[in-house]
């Protein structure tokens, strides 16, 4: 404790530090506190910034597991590297190792490559237990609302894994409409895995009935100097505190919001706390989409980027494939990394998880990918750019929608 406060006075008065950065992590913390967020000290965070990069780390640490592998994903594509996620799991299971796997429903009925009962019923008599969250059944509407968009694996309470990647082999090969398909995942280790695992026993419970209790705090020992909160959002205990939270970031920058996010059609207290943002003269950079997989939300992200950008706004669109990936830098001083999307789905229906870490260098490396995709891969959203390049029939697409997609 002594040497970071060492650490942080010296960075004072050298200037690497500004107090402004310093206000806004303090206030955002208060404010977190605040929403009931909880906060975990002494973590450590590993950055998985492509799928080769992110599996790779995943299957091997799998291959390391002694006592139990839970995961807790929006989709499993049948292809070739679930395949061999399978295969891993079910020759862990003979070594005695528990797996736990759960996987939204509709995402899966709604894959190209959904998982079959088949596949399903193969690896239940292997010892893989792997049940659907909100299984449908008629009337369907109800599943339209509430979907699984996890995203985490916990390996022996030793270290989770998170971010934007499902399990689908399109990260590692992209997909011939689209191209490159990008995207941010972590390892997380230390005292925050007792977050993610109590999420999951949460979610566990939910499909089975199964109480999975939560494993004291001592056994999450520390492991890094990183302080980290973690925002879930539950619909029905939670439902407002992600979009609260990400709104008491923006709320509280001083200097620079860097935002990448996938399907940005924002909602009421996010667009908001953004105008908030640019009218007090804090810089906004925020990166998106020119391509994606969803047509009608890409035309409602062009118009609330267009008002961004008419507010001053600085509007990056990726145009190397399609990015995935969802973060948010506040200041140079902390980010925001996890599942959450910046659209009325994840913000309102869906269960979420993101955390926010609170560390200079683990802000400076998405900082660094931020600026490369800049140069390489953007172009900026001019009044020019948006007459040539955004059509009549996107705009008017795009207007209709608005107060479907980006409302409350």
């Amino acid at each position: 404790m002594r040497h970071k406060l060492l650490l942080i006075i010296l960075a004072l008065l050298t200037g690497t530090v500004p107090l402004t950065a310093q206000r806004s992590r303090q206030e955002t913390r208060v404010a977190l506190r605040a929403l009931g967020v909880p906060f975990y000290e002494d973590c450590s965070v590993e950055l998985l910034p492509t799928a080769k990069v992110k599996f790779d780390a995943l299957f091997e640490e799998i291959r390391q597991a002694q006592k139990y592998v839970h995961m807790d994903y929006f989709k499993f594509q049948d292809d070739s590297i679930c395949s061999e996620l399978f295969l891993l799991l079910a020759r862990k299971v003979k070594e005695g190792v528990s797996v736990k796997v759960l996987f939204d429903d509709v995402g899966n009925k709604y894959s190209d490559l959904p998982l079959r009962r088949a596949m399903l019923d193969t690896l239940r008599n292997q010892g893989v237990e792997i049940f659907p969250f909100d299984k449908m059944r008629f009337p369907w509407v109800n599943h339209l609302f509430h979907r699984d968009h996890h995203k985490i694996v916990v390996i022996d309470g030793h270290c989770a894994y998170t971010g934007g990647m499902n399990i689908t082999d399109y990260y590692l090969y992209g997909k011939p409409s689209i191209g490159e398909w990008r995207d941010m995942h972590m390892r997380l280790s230390g005292p925050i895995v007792a977050g993610y695992e109590h999420i999951f026993n949460v979610m566990w419970y939910d499909v089975t009935g199964q109480f999975l209790p939560d494993a004291p705090a001592s056994n999450f020992l520390p492991n890094g100097d990183i302080s980290m909160a973690m925002v879930s959002r539950m619909p029905n205990q939670q439902s407002s505190n992600m979009r609260d939270a990400i709104a008491a970031a923006i709320d509280n920058a001083q200097e620079c919001i860097q935002i990448v996010n996938p399907y940005s059609t924002l909602t009421r207290t996010v667009r908001q706390a953004l105008y908030r943002a640019l009218q007090r003269g804090v810089k906004l950079q925020f990166m998106v989409s020119y391509n994606g997989d969803a047509p009608v939300a890409q035309n409602v992200q062009a118009i609330e980027m267009h008002k961004l950008m008419k507010r001053g706004a600085e509007i990056y669109y990726y145009e190397n494939g399609f990015h995935h990936g969802k973060e948010m830098m506040i200041d140079n001083d902390f980010c925001f990394v996890g599942t959450t999307n910046m659209d009325g789905r994840s913000l309102r229906n869906d269960y979420e998880v993101s955390a926010f870490i609170f560390d200079q260098t683990t802000t400076a490396q998405l900082q660094e990918i931020f600026r490369q995709d800049i140069e390489r891969h953007c172009f900026l959203l001019t009044p020019e750019v948006w007459k040539e390049r955004f059509s009549t029939g996107t705009r008017f697409v795009g207007r209709l929608f608005t107060p479907i997609r980006s409302s409350l």
